[in-house]
């Protein structure tokens, strides 16, 4: 039993939230690995009850929390009608509390279609935009697949800034042809814009993805070497560190105060329930934490939901020692680590993280194990090392 009171109380600090996965997209993206999906038709009622359905579902299971935040993630959830996020909002308040600072994020592409709704979703009770950029010049826009050109990205981020209290930008870097005097001239530029926070991704090549097919056979030239991957990995800390806006995270930089609070509870450990085509969630229920999935593919889980009562396709109890492994993952990306008390159940650990100390990688700072600025550029190398 104390085991599964230590547990609980795990969740706790991280928090609680709403994940919602909506899977379609005007065009995939060669680089997307993500479940996304291009549809000529959606019947919106028909998805807004069905989040409904999942939202209520997921309350009867942990009924009475308070919900830190909610994310619209996808696929291009600014597809969504401003009357479907709206349903979704007013299902998870009628569900759980909302904490007084709550943050409900949306994704979104900078297509003058899209922005024209931001006022409507704000409407909704989305307070946070994350505006998926990507390059801020039109000939690498065209290579990674986006609809959208660079003079639309910063229209739509002025539009943002107009009706949102905070708005995220994401950026790709180590591009095709791109070198780190062009990275630096575009962080730059990005920087500029006095966007709060930069999420912002090394390019890599997925498995499965037309860049994946392309690199497997040859024809994806240009791509730097590790040296110049490296190379923009250090002005993307050099720059956003000078304007403000640090690491908080591997690839998250934020203002102060400006963190994803969304983000956060996955990477604190915390609780949240996921909904929508092959959304993950994780759930402590009488002191037992459980990983959850559900159907990927969009028509089959609109039916399971209409027809089943839930969409969930898979839940796994997880074990004490299996709980810690992931907290380790997810906590270590953070800059300020995670708490070793968290990670008792961990054998060896200790021993193995003398050695990573001694090596830079790794530092135990008022008892919370950090990844250090040389350590976090091979995180998934020192991870390794950990887990052994």
């Amino acid at each position: 039993m104390p085991e599964a009171g230590t547990r609980a109380k795990d969740w706790e600090a991280g928090g609680f939230a709403l994940y919602v996965h909506w899977p379609f997209c005007q065009a995939k993206c060669p680089y997307c690995d993500f479940n996304s999906h291009v549809a000529r038709t959606i019947d919106q009622v028909r998805w807004a009850r069905a989040y409904e359905a999942e939202i209520a579902r997921a309350a009867r299971e942990v009924p009475g929390r308070v919900l830190r935040s909610i994310f619209l993630g996808g696929g291009t959830p600014s597809l969504m009608e401003p009357e479907t996020v709206e349903a979704v909002v007013g299902a998870a308040r009628a569900a759980w509390g909302f904490s007084n600072d709550i943050e409900i994020t949306m994704e979104a592409n900078p297509t003058s279609v899209e922005a024209g709704r931001f006022r409507g979703y704000h409407a909704a009770g989305v307070n946070r935009l994350s505006l998926g950029v990507q390059a801020l010049n039109d000939r690498d826009l065209r290579a990674l697949g986006r609809l959208h050109s660079a003079e639309e990205a910063v229209q739509a981020f002025g539009m943002a800034r107009d009706s949102f209290e905070r708005v995220s930008l994401d950026l790709i870097y180590a591009r095709q042809g791109q070198t780190p005097d062009d990275w630096a001239a575009e962080l730059s530029q990005a920087l500029g814009l006095a966007a709060g926070h930069l999420s912002l991704y090394q390019l890599t090549i997925e498995d499965g993805t037309a860049f994946g097919d392309r690199f497997a056979a040859g024809k994806l030239r240009g791509l730097p070497d590790e040296d110049r991957a490296a190379d923009m990995w250090d002005i993307t800390q050099r720059l956003t560190e000078a304007a403000g806006l640090p690491a908080y995270e591997v690839s998250n930089h934020a203002a102060p105060g400006q963190e994803s609070r969304h983000n956060l509870v996955y990477w604190q450990g915390g609780d949240w329930v996921g909904i929508g085509p092959g959304a993950h969630g994780r759930l402590t229920v009488d002191g037992v934490r459980a990983a959850i999935e559900t159907e990927r593919t969009p028509g089959r889980w609109l039916q399971m939901v209409e027809q089943n009562g839930s969409g969930e396709s898979q839940r796994e109890n997880l074990r004490a020692l299996e709980a810690a492994e992931e907290r380790l993952m997810m906590g270590l990306r953070l800059a300020e680590g995670v708490e070793m008390d968290r990670l008792r159940m961990l054998d060896g650990l200790v021993g193995r993280t003398d050695s990573l100390a001694d090596m830079g990688l790794v530092d135990i700072r008022e008892g919370r194990l950090c990844a250090t600025t040389a350590g976090r550029p091979v995180l998934n190398a020192v991870l390794r090392e950990l887990l052994a």
